[in-house]
């Protein structure tokens, strides 16, 4: 074999599609590959999606027999309204019922949701985001309603019925949702559709908000919202005509100073800031030390994320 071993995590993964939904023998036979280099410890993991309408018991014996270890499913709603509208074949009920069935088997649990779908709101999008923390997954991805080529929502948006969300709408909603997650301490391993050749080429995609940095856009809006709030408890008073600096983890400089320096020019604007500086320091990624004049500040994010979604009644 020529897989890497040195402090490399591997995994086999079957996406793409409802694995547990084909036939049996064809999952039988695709699983003895990764389960045998599982087996010889070349890997350390498989995992698959699909859909929660195609979990029973007996599926979850066959996969535990093939050392499948994570199991995400494709839930993008929990409301039953916006599941019906968009043709998904199962209701809210088959979603609890296969996520706790697959806990309950000892699998790691993923959750995949949609935001922007037919029928769908911020407030239903916020509301399946609170009811899948509840289900305390081991990961969780976001992806943003996007109308595909040569597809049933193609014609709805062709025809009027289906209208997408812009770039902007689906970052606000996302940042909620983000934040939500984050607030709970859930690992979100994807937020936005993977750019491939074909989507970068604008081959695939015929409306909606991609973006191919759509994490880092949303990531940047966390910091925007998160600053602008932090420094409004400072109060306007004491922030005009002030140098302002930021010291921060070097992970999250690109993130507070946003696209084109979006956010600090924001800022600048919004409290009558002379300027903003930004600097790199060795502390936690969750902290940002802030500077007004003689003046320090510190803000964690943790907390100001918890602060932020109480005073909007999220959590």
């Amino acid at each position: 074999s020529t897989l890497p071993r040195q402090n490399v995590n591997i995994e086999v993964a079957f996406y793409g599609g409802s694995f547990t939904g084909i036939d049996i023998d064809m999952q039988k036979q695709l699983l003895s590959v990764p389960h045998r280099y599982k087996e010889r410890r070349r890997i350390d993991g498989i995992r698959l999606s699909t859909r929660p309408d195609y979990i029973d018991q007996g599926i979850l014996d066959l996969l535990k027999g093939y050392g499948v270890d994570t199991i995400e499913l494709g839930v993008q709603s929990l409301k039953d309204e916006v599941l019906n509208k968009n043709g998904r074949g199962h209701n809210s009920d088959q979603i609890y019922m296969a996520s706790e069935l697959i806990k309950d088997n000892g699998f790691n649990l993923g959750l995949q949701m949609m935001i922007g779908l037919v029928g769908d709101t911020m407030e239903y999008s916020i509301f399946t985001a609170k009811e899948l923390a509840k289900l305390d997954p081991y990961c969780v991805r976001i992806y943003p309603t996007l109308v595909i080529r040569n597809t049933h929502l193609e014609g709805m948006y062709r025809s009027g019925i289906y209208d997408p969300l812009s770039l902007r709408e689906s970052i606000e909603i996302t940042t909620y949702i983000l934040m939500l997650f984050q607030y709970y301490g859930i690992n979100v391993i994807r937020v936005g559709l993977q750019p491939t050749d074909r989507i970068r080429r604008g081959g695939d995609v015929v409306a909606g908000p991609f973006h191919p940095s759509y994490r880092q856009l949303v990531e940047s809006n966390i910091y925007r919202v998160l600053l602008e709030n932090y420094l409004g408890g400072i109060g306007e008073s004491i922030l005009s005509g002030q140098h302002v600096r930021f010291e921060c983890n070097y992970r999250n400089i690109s993130y507070i100073a946003g696209q084109k320096a979006g956010n600090t020019l924001y800022l600048i604007d919004r409290y009558g800031l002379r300027d903003i500086r930004i600097y790199e320091k060795d502390i936690s990624e969750n902290l940002i030390e802030i500077l007004v004049g003689d003046s320090r500040y510190n803000m964690d994010k943790m907390d100001a994320i918890g602060r932020y979604l109480r005073e909007r009644a999220i959590i």
